[in-house]
C-alpha cells in the first residue's frame, strides 16, 4: 500500500465508525501528535487522548476527505477533512483540519493537526 492509500483506510476506517482500530493498526508506538492545543507522545497516551475525545462526542453527523495527498518518497501524507458532530454537551461543531502525517514502514511516527483554535 501506498501511503496515500493508508491514509485513505485510516478516514475510511473513521467515517465507518472504527477510529480506535486505525489508530491501533497505523500509529507507532513512538508517535508524537501536535496541533495548536499542544503535544502528546507515545501511543498510550495518544490513544488515551483519542478515547477522550470519542467519549466527548454524542453523535456524529458527517465525515468529508476534501484533499489527500501523499510524497511517497519523503514517507508522508496529508488529509484535508471536515468533521459535524454534537458533543455530549449538546454543542453542535462543525471542524474543518489538515493533518500531515509523516511515516515510518506501516506506521506513523508524527502527525500534526492544523485547524482554527478559536472556539
Amino acid at each position: 500500500m501506498t501511503y496515500k492509500e493508508k491514509a485513505q483506510d485510516i478516514y475510511n476506517q473513521l467515517g465507518q465508525g472504527k477510529l480506535l482500530d486505525a489508530f491501533d493498526q497505523y500509529y507507532a508506538e513512538e508517535v508524537v501528535m501536535t496541533e495548536p492545543r499542544g503535544t502528546r507522545s507515545g501511543k498510550a497516551e495518544c490513544r488515551k487522548y483519542e478515547e477522550e475525545f470519542l467519549d466527548s462526542v454524542k453523535e456524529f453527523h458527517d465525515l468529508k476527505v476534501s484533499n489527500i495527498g501523499s510524497n511517497e518518497k519523503d514517507a508522508t501524507s496529508f488529509v484535508e477533512s471536515t468533521m459535524d458532530v454534537t458533543f455530549t454537551n449538546g454543542q453542535r461543531a462543525k471542524m474543518e483540519q489538515v493533518a500531515v502525517q509523516q511515516w515510518k514502514g506501516d506506521h506513523i511516527i508524527h502527525e500534526r493537526f492544523y485547524y482554527n483554535n478559536e472556539n
